[in-house]
């Protein structure tokens, strides 16, 4: 019998985990099956941009995925089972059964309590809310007196959110919302640079600005003024589904999995978790936040940790380091902004048309890493240590 693995969730971490094993482990002892609820590969860095106007291409993930020898589910992941070793789905029902679980599905937009975001509010988290603000943005031109749109979050995906649809959109007015200084993760050089930039496109700037809740034509904020919107965009931070929490699996008290430093469960050593499902604690002592880079990390360490303990081989530590945040301001400008050991921002930074090139780079790369899961397959495929006993996880290769 065959060492069933399964993955959940075909983002970043879960196409690159998946992929990986299928390079890395022999398909005489293994069955990968990947399970995703859209048909498509999201590029969720470029969700942004895909809202503002721009158009992105979709992959297929049955393209993505052709003559690796994995399987594609596609469907909703409603919960875990780690006790039966079960994943139910929502297809019609059913379950899929598993050996080692990778748990990857990602997370989605944190409405923080206040009231009235999942009703009126817009995010960029998915492809399908991305493509529904984007229709918002498409009626609001057509009027042809323009609109106003109000960006709530001075975070990477808020601030990258407020200059792309400035830029695209010049006809709008855009404001972005900061609940502190705008920024104020940044460096002195690089917070100055944000702020031309948002002058140049025409962003206005609300600091220190707490909103507490949501209306169809406008926020209300802790101050007691209102503000008009046309189009409301959330990006106020990111949270996890609760299938983990609900399966009993051990998890954060935001529903995050806790694992040790090769991604496997503290409580179910047959899970893994990578991307921003995981509390993963960094090279730096400090949880990697959610983002790209982290379930790029996250991700290859979990895959090597899967196939050391599958195939009896040393269990290399992979990086887990953040680094610092590429920022896009539109097409044709960014902030690079290192961070050091503390994760606080490095007195230098780069801006401009040099930063944008750098950023759109690291998204070209991403897709490409996705969207070649076998690139430079070895001849020779490592067996598991026992196999084909699907509960093997020692002995020699």
């Amino acid at each position: 019998m065959k060492h069933r693995i399964v993955v959940l969730g075909a983002g970043y971490a879960g196409a690159y985990v998946a992929g990986n094993l299928a390079r890395r482990l022999s398909p005489a002892d293994t069955e990968i099956t990947v399970v995703n609820a859209e048909p498509d590969f999201v590029e969720r860095l470029r969700l942004h941009q895909l809202a503002a106007g721009q158009e992105i291409e979709a992959r297929k993930l049955a393209d993505v995925f052709a003559g690796t020898g994995m399987r594609l589910r596609l469907a909703r992941v409603t919960a875990v089972d780690p006790g039966r070793q079960v994943v139910a789905v929502a297809d019609g029902g059913g379950e899929l059964g598993y050996d080692t679980l990778c748990y990857a599905l990602g997370s989605h937009v944190a409405d923080r309590g206040v009231p009235g975001v999942a009703e009126h509010a817009f995010d960029v988290t998915g492809r399908p809310s991305a493509l529904r603000l984007r229709e918002r943005l498409d009626s609001l031109g057509r009027r042809g007196e323009g609109g106003s749109v109000l960006v709530v979050g001075d975070g990477l995906t808020g601030i990258e959110t407020a200059t792309e649809i400035a830029e695209s959109r010049p006809g709008l007015s855009v404001a972005l919302v900061a609940r502190g200084e705008l920024g104020a993760r940044l460096s002195a050089g690089a917070r100055s640079h944000l702020r031309q930039a948002c002058g140049r496109l025409g962003i206005t700037v609300l600091e220190h600005t707490s909103v507490e809740a949501v209306e169809a034509t406008r926020v209300l904020c802790a101050d007691g003024t209102a503000l008009a919107s046309d189009a409301t965009v959330w990006t106020a931070g990111f949270a996890v589904t609760p299938i983990a929490a609900a399966s009993g699996l051990e998890v954060t008290e935001n529903g995050q999995i806790v694992v040790d430093r090769t991604m496997q469960s503290v409580s179910h050593p047959n899970v893994y978790a990578a991307g921003d499902s995981v509390y993963a604690i960094g090279d730096n002592g400090r949880p990697l936040p959610m983002s790209c880079a982290s379930a790029g990390y996250t991700g290859r360490q979990a895959m090597e940790a899967i196939v050391g303990r599958l195939t009896g081989h040393k269990i290399a530590n992979t990086k887990l380091v953040y680094l610092g945040n590429h920022i896009s301001l539109g097409r044709r400008d960014g902030i690079l902004q290192m961070v050091d050991d503390e994760a606080q921002a490095k007195p230098k930074h780069v801006g401009g048309q040099k930063a944008a090139r750098v950023k759109a780079g690291i998204v070209k790369l991403s897709l490409w890493g996705i969207s070649h899961p076998t690139f430079g397959l070895p001849k020779r495929k490592r067996r598991l240590a026992a196999a084909p006993d699907a509960s093997a996880e020692k002995a020699v290769a």
